[in-house]
C-alpha cells in the first residue's frame, strides 16, 4: 500500500512538471506574439481641394527699349483754302458738248459723259474759267473700259496745250504734257490700288496745284507729283482715250475747285 501511495505520487509530481512545461511553452510563445507589433493600416493621403484664383495675378512686362517715334507725314495738299467753284454739270452750255462717229461728250443727269471708239481721244474743257493756284477734284465712274484705255482729268488747260492726269484700267497712273499736238511724258506709269480695274467702278481724281508743283490724289491718297513751268494756268477739263479695238466709256460728276494760298512745297515721299 505505502508503495503504490509513493507511485502516485511520483505521477503527480511527473504530470505537473509536465504540465509546467506546457505552460512554459505556451506563456513564450504568446510572449513571441506579443512582442511582434501588428502594424497599423496605412491612411490614405488627404484629397487635396483645389483653390480657386478669382484674380490671378497680371504678368509683369519686361523694360525694353522705348518705341522711336516717326515723324509725321508731311501735308500734301498744304494751303487749302475756300471753296471757289462747285458744279453740279447741271449746265451743259459750261462744257464743250460735241457728236461725231469717234466719240461724243455730253451732259446727262447731271453727269458729263464721254465716249471715245475703238483707238480714238476725246475730251472737254469747262469754259469761262481761267485758274492757277488750286485743288480740284472730280468724280469718275468709268462704265466700259479694258486694259490700256485711260481716262482722267485735265489742268491748266486751254484748247492746244494741257497737263494730263491719265488712269488706265489696267491699274496704272501717270502723267504728260500736251503742247500743240505733241506729248512729253512727265511721270511714267505707277501701279496703284486706287485706280479701279476695269469697269464699273468710281474713284475721285484730285489735283493740287501751286506755282510748279503739281500732284495726283485718287480718292484722297498722294499718288505722285510733277514739276512743270510750261502752263502757269487754264481751265480744268476730262477725258477718255480708247487704246485697243473696243470704246470707251466714262462719266464725270462733282466737280469742286478750293483755291492754294501760301503753299509752301512739301518733301516729296516715294509712292
Amino acid at each position: 500500500m505505502k508503495r503504490c501511495h509513493q507511485t502516485y505520487v511520483m505521477f503527480l509530481r511527473s504530470l505537473a512538471l509536465a504540465l509546467a512545461v506546457i505552460l512554459t511553452s505556451s506563456c513564450a510563445v504568446l510572449d513571441a506574439l506579443n512582442a511582434t507589433p501588428t502594424p497599423s493600416p496605412v491612411a490614405a493621403p488627404p484629397t487635396l481641394t483645389p483653390t480657386i484664383v478669382w484674380f490671378p495675378p497680371s504678368a509683369t512686362p519686361s523694360l525694353g527699349a522705348a518705341a522711336t517715334p516717326k515723324p509725321p507725314t508731311p501735308e500734301m495738299r498744304p494751303g487749302i483754302g475756300s471753296t471757289t467753284l462747285t458744279d453740279d454739270f447741271s449746265d451743259p452750255s459750261l462744257w464743250d458738248i460735241a457728236t461725231s462717229d469717234q466719240g461724243s461728250a455730253e451732259i446727262n443727269d447731271r453727269r458729263l459723259i464721254l465716249s471715245a471708239q475703238s483707238k480714238a481721244y476725246m475730251l472737254s474743257l469747262r469754259d469761262d474759267l481761267t485758274a492757277d493756284n488750286y485743288y480740284a477734284e472730280i468724280t469718275a465712274r468709268p462704265g466700259l473700259c479694258r486694259d490700256g484705255d485711260s481716262y482722267g482729268m485735265l489742268v491748266r488747260a486751254n484748247a492746244v496745250a494741257y497737263y494730263r492726269f491719265s488712269l488706265s484700267c489696267d491699274g496704272n497712273v501717270f502723267a504728260e504734257r500736251i503742247s500743240v499736238g505733241k506729248r512729253e511724258v512727265l511721270q511714267t506709269p505707277l501701279p496703284s490700288g486706287d485706280v479701279p480695274r476695269g469697269a464699273p467702278g468710281e474713284v475721285r481724281v484730285g489735283v493740287w496745284a501751286s506755282g510748279s508743283t503739281l500732284r495726283l490724289f485718287l480718292n484722297g491718297r498722294y499718288q505722285f507729283e510733277i514739276n512743270n513751268r510750261s502752263h502757269p494756268s487754264g481751265t480744268i477739263g476730262v477725258f477718255v482715250n480708247s487704246a485697243g479695238e473696243s470704246p470707251v466709256v466714262v462719266a464725270f460728276s462733282r466737280l469742286i475747285l478750293q483755291e492754294v494760298v501760301d503753299s509752301v512745297s512739301t518733301s516729296t515721299p516715294k509712292p
